[in-house]
């Protein structure tokens, strides 16, 4: 791998994309400008399961500026029905509580919400299912992870070898339904134009990945992708939950084909997100380990259930991480699926990572206290030499870097390991610890285009997305190392579909995906068009394939320290401190990498101690649908919040150097919490969230 200069990469430059945010001159989803827009309000489904027999419009389709009604009875039919979770407005039969079975079309969204609560729906409800057990009986195996990997692995003989362990932990964890909350809920504006004599589809959406929703959306409504475009140059927040196109998108672009020509705006409601988009699946997870008596690991067992929904499957990787984190000769990882009568799960930042993780590191942390060693000596001693699960080298592993540099730098030396042995008053005071993995990843499919336009100037396009992470200016900063100029004379253009192709911005593979891509177009552009090009050349180019992909493993590494304080009396609990160490190869922007890692931290703590997203089960839908009851960590829950990296650069990744950082600032995060709540107060909490209940044992 041939690395680019870093002459622009690294610097904490400002985001590029800043002053047009903080003027308001940043156009989001629902804010572009269109002709005679039309307003859309869904209506959802009040049953779990069933069939809808009957729905009355009449007094909605009386109301003064109502445009369109829409309903399972009359709603346009698509093209491809074989996506369970789009294929609204098809059939009479309700999945899942909120599912889609209509909408209003107004002159505004007040008229549009007014007239919808006026359609009367009749019901023929049927039993539901909706409470994910470890007895499920409909429990299965996915046939694959994340396309590729298998359910379930089997190494050496784990049975045995927990028998013969001088030491064992045999614990289950649990971690709940957790919802994505941006800053920005879904929107999008969805135009149909038939003045050519063939349709053709605009969306304005909050996504992120513009070219991801043409490739799902065109097909549904017998389109050619051409036919449609996608565009989306600002994003406020996403982690992973508009990482494709949901139910109301379809819905919109639905509405404006039934809507004679006029734009259909639609923004999903903070509690409408609850059913509509997406969320983490909870999980139930046993994990067993054995090992000798100087916490050297001989067994590992790791089995995960977790619930789907009964309209299409969603699988999380929760156990690959104890796959490849630590050495064992015998090891053991399995996954089980509930298919329950709920909404679709989706992406939440680090899925599968991050509740594996949880449990895994809360495990490391018990056999430590079990063989009485220190849990950062226990993670050493345990330390792969090469990827166990495929056997490769490590194209960089710096764990053990981390934490060593983390504890100096937090002060572990000082540490007693003996639960409940330092107060402040009333306060129980304790610190812990907790490793983070991410895997490093770069997307196929990504095409870039330099063009040289005058005086020194450079225009360079691709469809990426910038979800709010710093896109603008990391790939500004790559464009300008390849092209051997300044920044201040690239111009990035992203977000469309009208510029080349482009992956989703996801997995923490976004810059690595699309920076690869411009480096490549600049090399050819320089050896087409040389140093000297003239006004208007231009080259278009898609990287190789990593001659390293298969040769080496991979990933990310970090390592959290983290200081709780607790209540004595309450079990309130405070977190004084909080520090992050990072093995992530090369920083492309110190300050926007700084700044994901602690947003990923922050959202660990959050999941530590505060979400959760309740079900009633007697009728299927969560409760908990706003933040005044589903809880988020803010800026007042973490004092003191750290996050450094190694000074390091990954030859075999991409020819920038780098890997992804979005994600590994959340993983590990919530059992660095876990393990400093045991060290305060001798209470072990294996479900999630940490609630003072749960300490006033």
């Amino acid at each position: 791998m041939t690395l680019i200069p870093a002459t622009s990469m690294g610097a904490p430059l400002a985001r590029l994309d800043g002053p047009a945010k903080v003027t308001g001159t940043a156009p989001y989803a629902f804010e572009h400008r269109v002709e005679r827009p039309a307003y859309l309000h869904p209506i959802q489904a009040t049953i779990a399961h069933g069939r809808v027999v009957a729905m009355d419009t009449a007094a909605a389709e009386a109301l003064d500026g109502v445009v369109a009604v829409l309903t399972v009875f009359d709603a346009p039919k698509l093209a491809d029905t074989s996506d369970g979770e789009l294929s609204i407005l098809q059939d009479d039969r309700v999945h899942f509580r909120g599912q889609l079975i209509g909408a209003v079309v107004a002159e505004s969204s007040e008229i549009a919400r007014q007239a919808a609560s006026f359609v009367s729906v009749d019901y023929r409800a049927e039993p539901h299912d909706t409470e994910l057990r470890i007895d499920h009986p409909g429990l299965y195996a996915p046939e694959k992870l994340l396309e590729t990997e298998p359910s379930d692995t089997d190494e050496g003989d784990v049975d045995a070898a927990m028998a013969a362990a001088a030491v064992t932990v045999d614990q289950t964890y649990t971690t709940p339904i957790e919802h994505n909350n941006p800053m920005e809920p879904h929107a999008c504006i969805a135009v149909w134009d038939e003045t050519s004599g063939r349709p053709r589809v605009t969306l304005y959406d909050s996504t992120q990945g513009v070219h991801a929703v043409r490739k799902t959306l065109a097909p549904l409504f017998g389109l050619e992708p051409e036919q449609v475009r996608v565009i989306a140059p600002h994003v406020g927040g996403g982690f992973g939950a508009k990482g494709a196109p949901h139910a109301h998108n379809v819905l919109a672009v639905m509405a404006a084909r039934r809507s004679g020509g006029r734009p259909v705006k639609v923004a999903v409601t903070r509690q409408q997100m609850f059913a509509l988009v997406g969320y983490r699946t909870p999980t139930i997870q046993r994990i067993r380990l054995g090992a000798d008596r100087d916490g050297t690991l001989t067994a590992l067992s790791h089995e995960v259930v977790e619930l789907t929904s009964a309209v299409k499957e969603f699988a999380e990787q929760t156990a690959l991480v104890s796959r490849m984190m630590y050495a064992t000769p015998n090891r053991r990882t399995s996954h089980r699926l509930a298919p329950l009568d709920v909404p679709v799960p989706f992406w939440m930042r680090a899925p599968g990572e991050c509740p594996g993780m949880f449990a895994a590191e809360v495990a490391m942390d018990e056999l430590a206290t079990a063989c009485g060693i220190d849990p950062i000596e226990l993670r050493a001693r345990n330390e792969p030499d090469v990827e166990p699960a495929s056997g490769n080298p490590w194209s960089g592993r710096h764990l053990i870097e981390c934490l060593r540099t983390g504890a100096e730098r937090f002060g572990w030396a000082e540490r007693d390991p003996a639960p409940r042995s330092r107060r402040q008053g009333d306060w129980l005071l304790g610190t812990g610890v907790a490793a983070a993995t991410y895997p490093a990843s770069s997307m196929p499919g990504n095409v870039a285009r330099i063009v040289y336009c005058s005086d020194g100037r450079y225009t360079v396009q691709i469809g990426a997305a910038d979800l709010g992470t710093g896109t603008w200016t990391a790939l500004t900063q790559i464009a300008a190392d390849a092209l051997g100029c300044d920044t201040a004379t690239v111009d990035l253009q992203i977000g469309d579909t009208d510029l080349p192709a482009a992956s989703v911005a996801g997995g923490s593979s976004g810059i690595s995906s699309w920076g690869t891509a411009i480096v490549a177009a600049a090399r050819a552009f320089r050896e087409e068009h040389g140093e000297k090009p003239s006004a208007g050349a231009q080259t278009i180019a898609e990287p190789p394939e990593n001659p390293d992909a298969d040769k080496f493993a991979m990933h990310s590494f970090g390592a959290h320290f983290v200081e709780v304080a607790v209540d004595r009396d309450t079990g309130e609990i405070r977190v004084p401190r909080m520090l992050g160490v990072f093995s992530v190869g090369r920083a492309i922007n110190a300050r926007t990498l700084r700044s994901q890692l602690i947003g990923g931290m922050t959202m660990g703590l959050s999941m530590a101690l505060h979400e959760e997203s309740v079900r009633d089960h007697r009728f299927g839908h969560v409760v908990t649908q706003d933040f005044a009851t589903y809880h988020i960590s803010a800026h007042a829950d973490v004092r003191d919040i750290d996050a450094i990296w190694l000074d390091e650069v990954d030859e075999h990744a991409n020819p920038m150097g780098s890997r992804g950082a979005g994600e590994i600032g959340i993983v590990g995060a919530a059992a660095a919490v876990a393990n400093a709540v045991y060290h305060a107060t001798g209470v072990r909490v294996r479900d999630l969230p940490i609630t003072p209940d749960k300490l006033l044992v």
